[in-house]
């Protein structure tokens, strides 16, 4: 995987700075996760794709870490908001 800072928050150019480039791997498809969270149609595709392969990310290290005390707390959590968009955007709209 390849990020680059493309602008500023202003849109100007950012500073000269090197891309970071890293190399991960994940027991699911990412492309075709994605491809689903474009369809749901609740967020702009841009980012309904970013939320997708920014989750798939966390996911797979808090999976591989899971004994960790860091992800203690928040596992429960994150698991609840999981569930809530696998049922689609209307269930996760409803949600308190």
């Amino acid at each position: 995987m390849t990020v680059e800072h493309l602008a500023l928050p202003d849109g100007s150019p950012p500073p000269a700075t090197q891309p970071l480039s890293f190399e991960t791997g994940n027991h699911d498809d990412i492309l075709a996760i994605a491809a689903r969270m474009r369809q749901r149609g609740d967020l702009p595709e841009a980012d309904a794709t970013a939320l997708a392969v920014g989750l798939k990310l966390f996911s797979e290290v808090m999976l591989q870490h899971r004994g960790l005390p860091l992800f203690a707390d928040f596992a429960p959590h994150f698991k609840t908001f999981m569930q809530a968009l696998k049922r689609g955007p209307a269930a996760a709209q409803t949600q308190p």
